[in-house]
């Protein structure tokens, strides 16, 4: 490996994290989400790292298919369905179940209807609830469901929806969205689904059959006044790097594009192999954090493409070749998304192939590159 930056994955995390989204979940299955390449730690690895999970949800059916193309057998649903019959029959050739949150969608699956009858897939009606996102206007589901049921049996029919204020549990909205859903689950004869990883974690809504929890997996809270390790959660993805070079930078003098950071005194400065193009947050401001060893060292001046600039003050060992947690183990990226005002979400799903991803498995004995 020649770069300097990688992102190790810790499969035992993910495993301790999917069990706890277990235990929350109680009787109900749990099917973990693994889209936008399992948020950026690696969609086959993740899948395969969790054989006994009962399920996916992956975005469309194009990942759908990769997951098959890896040999993952377990079942599959692509949330936001099928476009046209050739996605639609290819989804029900591999046993890929569907969303349908639009009319032209249920209008396809009726078109189509023997593609599927004799598949394995189900299809999940989406009802609009109140995040005004995806999905079915709530008087239209009944009629739909009852015509979907005719061709498919009830048990191959289920219903879903998707809070908008999970993470608020005493916002009104939520409160609106569970009665509109419960109301139209209570005769549902198939599996019904709600809750994402905040939903879970608040409780929001017990009564349906399959949650579907993503950030949590991976060890970012959806929670924004509480961390993850308040939430018994553990980080997967530590992103690594190292010191490429360390200088003095003499007092008015200043670091970086933009001439934004000027040293008040003289300070020795350490220059990291990641930046903008790794994924690290451009706009991470000066006085974000990055861990050397036990020490705290701070981003000084603006993101480039390969590097960021750190006050090397509090790290006096530091020297060239120096390890650097950029988040991960003992820094949580939600630390960084505050700092750079966005979300774990955005930042673990921006590192780009360039960064190599290493899966840590110490249950098993092993360690690898990500396998295509």
């Amino acid at each position: 490996m020649f770069r300097r930056i990688r992102a190790e994955i810790d499969l035992d995390a993910l495993r301790y994290n999917h069990a706890v989204a277990e235990r929350l979940a109680g009787e109900r299955e749990v099917w973990p989400v693994v889209k936008a390449d399992a948020y950026g730690h690696g969609m086959l690895t993740v899948a395969r790292a969790l054989p006994h999970a009962r399920g996916f949800c992956v975005a469309d059916v194009q990942e759908a298919l990769a997951l098959r193309d890896g040999g993952i057998r377990a079942p599959v649903l692509a949330l936001q369905g099928a476009w046209d019959a050739a996605s639609l029959r290819a989804a029900a050739d591999a046993g890929v179940s569907l969303v349908v949150h639009e009319p032209g969608q249920a209008a396809l699956v009726e078109a189509e209807a023997d593609a599927l009858v004799s598949s394995a897939s189900r299809l999940w009606l989406e009802v609009e609830s109140g995040m005004n996102r995806l999905g079915l206007p709530a008087g239209e589901v009944p009629a739909l469901r009852r015509r979907l049921e005719t061709i498919l049996g009830s048990a191959r029919v289920g219903l879903m929806t998707h809070f908008a204020c999970a993470d608020e549990p005493t916002h009104p909205l939520n409160a609106r969205q569970q009665q509109i859903f419960a109301t139209l689950a209570v005769d549902a004869g198939g599996p019904t689904s709600a809750c994402n990883s905040a939903a879970l974690i608040t409780d929001l809504y017990a009564a349906d059959s399959m949650v579907r929890p993503g950030i949590m997996l991976y060890g970012s809270s959806p929670i924004g006044e509480r961390t993850a390790a308040e939430l018994d959660l553990v980080p997967v993805m530590t992103l690594r790097s190292r010191l490429i070079a360390v200088k003095t930078v003499p007092a008015g003098e200043s670091v970086g594009y933009g001439a934004t950071w000027t040293a008040e005194r003289d300070v020795r400065i350490g220059l990291v192999a990641a930046g903008y193009g790794d994924g690290y947050p451009r706009h991470a401001p000066s006085g974000t954090p990055v861990r050397i060893g036990a020490a705290t060292a701070r981003v000084v001046g603006r993101v480039s493409m390969d590097s960021i600039a750190v006050d090397l003050s509090e790290a006096p060992e530091a020297r060239v070749g120096s390890a650097v947690v950029l988040w991960g183990e003992g820094l949580p990226v939600d630390v960084i998304a505050a700092h750079a005002g966005t979300i774990g979400y955005e930042i673990l799903t921006r590192i780009p192939p360039r960064v190599p991803r290493v899966a840590l498995d110490r249950t098993r004995g092993d360690i690898r590159g990500e396998q295509p």
